[in-house]
């Protein structure tokens, strides 16, 4: 079993888990987070100042899969979350050593 982890952008958090949704074991852990990058020298203005976004929101989300699923997990991610642009996110696989259900006897 593998960890599939991706980290998009959050206006295509729902795409993504709607494209992952009918994957055998597809529960899902969803958390906002904030990415540091590329993107670290990326200025916005408001109110005629310029700040700079040190961290940009992202959102990551988290699945298991059977090994034979992973890639199929990729594409599927890939496919809903690329825009082409700077930011788009990351796909990180991870092992699973084990899994353990909470309420198991």
């Amino acid at each position: 079993m593998k960890e599939v982890i991706a980290i998009v952008k959050p206006f295509l958090a729902e795409k993504v888990v709607a494209a992952l949704a009918d994957l055998p074991r597809a529960e899902m852990v969803i958390r906002e987070v904030k990415g540091y990058g590329r993107q670290k020298n990326y200025l916005e203005r408001y109110s005629d100042t310029e700040f700079s976004l040190v961290f940009v929101a992202k959102v990551e989300i988290s699945l298991i899969v059977e090994d034979a699923d992973v890639e199929e997990a990729i594409a599927r991610i890939n496919q809903s979350s690329r825009t082409g642009r700077l930011g788009d996110g990351k796909i990180l696989v991870l092992p699973v050593l084990r899994q353990v259900d909470v309420n198991a006897d």
